[in-house]
């Protein structure tokens, strides 16, 4: 009787690509490998983010998405890394560019990029960048993330209950207030931030 050794091409494809991943899942691996595949896509410049028509207010007075007439996500508390607490109303006067990602979204960890290189050249006093997570485990495993990263936005974790105007489906979710407080922008997904359509909205929003 013959006996076959066992043979590395014997192994059917999906047996590899499922040990694969399973080896990923188990070492906490597998959001990062699905990120960078899902930034290389970003790469490709077919996923860039909706830019509103119109790039100064007086253009955009009639895109505010905000269900009232006040500041959109009135009340509500951010926590920094180093814990102090902010009242979101305090961002009103500068257009706030609101990021809602967790450290387990692959989506939310391959557009991080942009947005980190978006915010190093329109960051500024005229410009918030409010980069929120609603990671469960908390704090620490959000500094860990972002140190590891060595991303110099600026993170928060909610203080209170996510007000319901940046309620979303699904995440990453997006959403640009201008100085005024309104909504004048929401992205659903990932998306391309560092473009030049990007920075010269929200430059000239912030005019």
């Amino acid at each position: 009787m013959n006996k076959q050794g066992l043979s590395f091409r014997n192994i059917p494809g999906w047996a590899i690509v499922l040990a694969i991943f399973g080896i990923l899942y188990l070492t906490g691996l597998h959001t990062e490998a699905i990120g960078q595949l899902q930034r290389l896509l970003l790469a490709t410049g077919l996923k860039k983010a909706d830019v509103p028509e119109g790039t100064t207010p007086s253009r955009m007075a009639g895109t505010d998405l905000s269900p009232t007439s006040q500041m959109a996500g009135a009340g509500f508390q951010l926590t920094t890394l180093d814990g102090k607490v902010v009242p979101f109303e305090s961002l009103k006067g500068k257009v706030v560019f609101l990021n809602i990602w967790a450290t387990w979204c692959p989506p939310c960890v391959a557009e991080m990029p942009s947005i980190q290189s978006l915010y190093e050249k329109v960051g500024s006093d005229k410009i918030a960048f409010v980069m929120l997570s609603v990671d469960q485990a908390g704090l620490p495993k959000v500094q860990k993330h972002i140190q590891k990263k060595g991303y110099t936005f600026p993170v928060f974790l909610p203080a209170s209950p996510l007000p319901q105007e940046f309620d979303s489906p699904s995440i990453p979710s997006t959403f640009i207030l201008s100085p005024e407080g309104k909504i004048v922008s929401k992205q659903i997904g990932m998306a391309e931030y560092d473009t030049q359509e990007m920075r010269d909205f929200l430059v000239n929003l912030a005019k």
